[in-house]
């Protein structure tokens, strides 16, 4: 386990909830520490705890995992089941990916693999809506990196921020302090090439991009989404989702 104790130098503590043994916050997780947070790194796939209560935290990030919020694993239902905690005590908590389906799926909506098993394992163009402007002071970045086969419906009360194309057109959503994105903000050039080299065999799937164009795509569209995540980091840990909250939090659908 690795749960980091709040220094009183610190902004506050944030927990992180990771799904493989050597999955790491990434881009997330320096930002925040550059913020001054502390991070308490909890892997429940491997027996860590989840904390009943946001008492001890200031924030959560549930990040991706090649796990489907559909499997029947009793950490996957307590994560789901944990989505409810921070939503309860109107903390800001973000889901990205794994993370983005699980909070879909706390509030009662399906997650689904495409008809034809396509999938997003690239880049892919992003369109705003108009409920995304102020979320933070940079815009959406127009292409973000995708690395997914599955992909959920919008919440009842909850507010869209962003879509995709006809394969998975939610891709972002808020609701209160909760934000979910489907996409991968958090990546580093090193992560795409391990995560092609390892997961080679999702560039085989429908739709996936070829390995090279994860690379020269990178270098183009990279700049915005590092510029918009920075930004949106920052509003999100201190202040929540900047949309009203909505009037009353629904319980787990499990």
């Amino acid at each position: 386990m690795n749960h980091s104790k709040r220094f009183g130098s610190s902004a506050g503590r944030v927990l992180v909830i990771l799904h493989q043994e050597n999955s790491t916050p990434a881009r997330v997780g320096r930002l925040l520490r550059e913020l001054g947070y502390d991070l308490d790194i909890r892997r429940p796939r491997f027996g860590d705890p989840l904390p009943k209560t946001m008492a001890d935290h200031d924030a959560a990030v549930i990040f991706g995992g090649p796990q489907s919020a559909n499997d029947g694993d009793d950490y996957i239902r307590a994560e789901i089941d944990f989505v409810g905690v921070p939503l309860k005590e109107d903390k800001p908590l973000l889901g990205i990916c794994l993370g983005a389906q699980m909070m879909a799926r706390h509030l009662g909506e399906r997650v689904y693999i495409h008809s034809d098993k396509s999938a997003e394992v690239g880049y892919y163009p992003l369109k705003p809506t108009d409920d995304a402007r102020g979320l933070c002071s940079e815009p959406f970045p127009a292409w973000v990196y995708q690395w997914h086969k599955e992909g959920f419906d919008l919440p009842r009360d909850a507010t869209l921020l962003a879509e995709g194309g006809d394969l998975f057109p939610v891709q972002a959503f808020q609701y209160g302090k909760a934000t979910a994105i489907q996409f991968h903000p958090e990546v580093t050039y090193a992560m795409i090439w391990r995560w092609t080299t390892f997961g080679h065999e999702r560039l085989t799937v429908p739709n996936a991009q070829d390995r090279q164009e994860h690379f020269s795509n990178w270098f183009v569209h990279d700049p915005a989404i590092a510029r918009w995540l920075k930004s949106f980091v920052s509003t999100w840990v201190s202040a929540g989702a900047c949309a009203p909250a909505v009037q009353s939090v629904r319980t787990s659908a499990q």
